[in-house]
């Protein structure tokens, strides 16, 4: 069976944000573009609450029969995991990179205390989504959350423009991780935090990427990227961001990723593989966190 996976793009964003001088507008890769146009990827059974994340499935008991909350749960916690690394003090200004449908920036506001978060994505049909979803918070919270079209390499934002910034598992479809890092060190404010988490290789063995496109429909099409985790730590240090650590939460996902997958996919098929990637050491789910120094 093949992946779900096909549609197209139009442009609408809750926000007009225009370019940052001297930028050039990013185009989407056909393959995310594809995932994430109109068949829309949160539509999916195996996602679900508007999240696409495997999940965060610590504390959840995978030997008894999962249901839709479960999996809802297992996506909440997959943010709360990430944004509880970034403890905001005193409510700061929060760039989520890569917000598909927004319901992430609406956890960051409702239960971690940020004063006003923005939701950027390059696909325009999700941003369209994201203001259908949040539309009650939008109306409520006019003042603390926006959502804006822009690239991971190519941010429409002022410099130091945020106290931080994360994203989740939107890193796999990143075309250039030297950009992103730029970027991200460009827009945090001197002392800003960054977390990452998606999954990567976990090491630089040249022979990893094409097995992963032997085993994953998404790697051979070109949707996601075989990108290393020393790749990511070096591209992050060339932009001048220290405190750069990995964290593998692999054991916290990849079980309960594939206990859910198991519902409608048969042993053997090409999404059952991610388990399999990640038991041969080829592929793990991590956490990166970076800060920008404050000189």
């Amino acid at each position: 069976m093949r992946s779900p996976l096909r549609g197209g793009a139009l442009y609408i964003a809750e926000v007009q944000m225009t370019q940052r001088p001297g930028a050039t507008p990013y185009p989407i890769p056909p393959a995310v573009q594809e995932a994430y146009g109109p068949a829309d990827l949160s539509s999916l059974s195996l996602f679900g609450g508007g999240f696409i994340n495997f999940g965060y499935w610590q504390g959840i008991d995978l030997d008894q029969p999962l249901t839709e909350e479960a999996r809802v749960s297992s996506q909440q916690a997959m943010y709360r995991h990430v944004l509880a690394t970034l403890a905001p003090a005193e409510g700061p200004h929060a760039l989520e990179v890569g917000c598909g449908l927004g319901v992430g920036c609406s956890v960051a506001l409702k239960e971690y205390g940020f004063a006003h978060v923005t939701g950027m994505d390059i696909h325009p049909q999700q941003l369209k989504r994201a203001e259908h979803a949040n539309a009650d918070l939008l109306a409520r919270r006019p003042a603390q959350l926006r959502f804006a079209h822009g690239a991971a390499e190519s941010m429409p934002f002022a410099d130091g423009e945020f106290d931080c910034l994360y994203s989740v598992e939107a890193a796999q479809h990143f075309r250039d991780l030297d950009a992103f890092a730029r970027e991200a060190a460009r827009v945090l404010r001197p002392g800003g935090r960054a977390v990452i988490a998606s999954f990567f290789v976990p090491d630089a063995d040249p022979a990893r990427p094409g097995r992963l496109a032997e085993l994953l429909d998404t790697y051979a099409t070109g949707l996601d990227i075989a990108h290393t985790i020393p790749l990511l730590t070096s591209s992050l240090e060339r932009a001048g961001l220290t405190g750069i650590r990995a964290n593998p939460i692999g054991a916290s996902v990849w079980p309960g990723w594939d206990r859910w997958l198991a519902r409608m996919w048969e042993p053997g098929t090409w999404p059952r593989n991610f388990l399999r990637a990640y038991r041969e050491g080829t592929l793990d789910y991590f956490t990166v966190t970076a800060q920008r120094p404050l000189s």
